[in-house]
């Protein structure tokens, strides 16, 4: 009796104890607990590459579960002038060669990734219901065509060539008195999908993904500087090569076959 007696108390004082048991694997090793940290890359990148990007982040992260994709859209202006004040992007996708140009000079980027992946077209939407009847960019300098949606020039592509193609037609400052500015393609995408502008120009990308928008015109492919998309990556980046892995993974050809679908040209 006094055996049992030692064996209780021994048991009782170990329920006492308040300890947490690991249970061990097949090995003997306890396990551990949660996921292997991700390496994280922040990509800036012109928002007409909003919805094709999401595609192949989706396509890569498959392949690479150890990689999470962070994305900054915006105008390609505004994502340049982050990354000079220190936006910590690790690569950055340009509507423009201009903004990549001033990176480069700048010294922001590793030298030998540049890389010119795309090319678009510019074209003039309306509104799919209850627009008006604009054919050619020659109809916005008419009476009842008021409210037309451009990039702000300044800072976004599609603003530029906007301006040069209505300079080449000779009627940019008739448009220019009737502009509304949006902050990126995006933008002016959606005043022309709510019908808050009469018609709008975009990328043919953009037009491309909506359903409440026709396209009215095209511009002559003389009429502005060919729409190039360059890529590189940022001379800042922790992660070097995780960053040149992905930008090889967006100029392969599974990634071209992709760009092919939301109406890229791959160059």
């Amino acid at each position: 009796m006094k055996k049992y007696g030692v064996l209780l108390c021994f048991l009782l004082m170990l329920a006492g104890c308040g300890g947490q048991a690991v249970h061990p694997d097949s090995s003997g090793k306890a396990e551990e607990s949660g996921n292997a940290a991700r390496t994280e890359l922040h990509v800036a990148a012109a928002a007409s590459l909003t919805d094709v990007m999401k595609e192949l982040a989706a396509e890569y992260e498959k392949e690479h579960p150890d990689i999470k994709l962070v994305f900054n859209f915006g105008s390609s202006g505004a994502l340049q002038q982050a990354i000079e004040n220190g936006g910590g992007a690790d690569l950055f996708y340009s509507a423009a060669q201009k903004q990549m140009n001033a990176l480069q000079d700048s010294g922001n980027l590793v030298e030998g990734t540049r890389k010119d992946l795309l090319e678009n077209d510019v074209v003039l939407i309306v509104p799919k219901e209850g627009g008006k009847d604009i054919k050619s960019f020659e109809d916005l300098t008419r009476e009842d065509v008021r409210h037309i949606a451009l990039g702000e020039p300044k800072g976004v592509p599609v603003g530029q060539y906007t301006e040069e193609i209505l300079t080449k037609l000779g009627i940019l400052d008739q448009v220019k008195a009737k502009a509304v500015y949006g902050s990126d393609v995006r933008q002016v995408l959606s005043w022309t999908e709510t019908g808050d502008a009469d018609c709008g120009v975009v990328y043919a990308t953009d037009a491309a993904v909506s359903d409440k928008v026709n396209v009215a015109a095209k511009a002559p492919k003389d009429s502005h500087k060919p729409v190039i998309y360059p890529a590189a990556v940022i001379k800042d980046t922790k992660h070097l090569e995780e960053a040149k892995d992905f930008l090889a993974f967006t100029a392969s050809d599974k990634a071209k076959a992709i760009f092919e679908t939301y109406g890229f040209t791959c160059k």
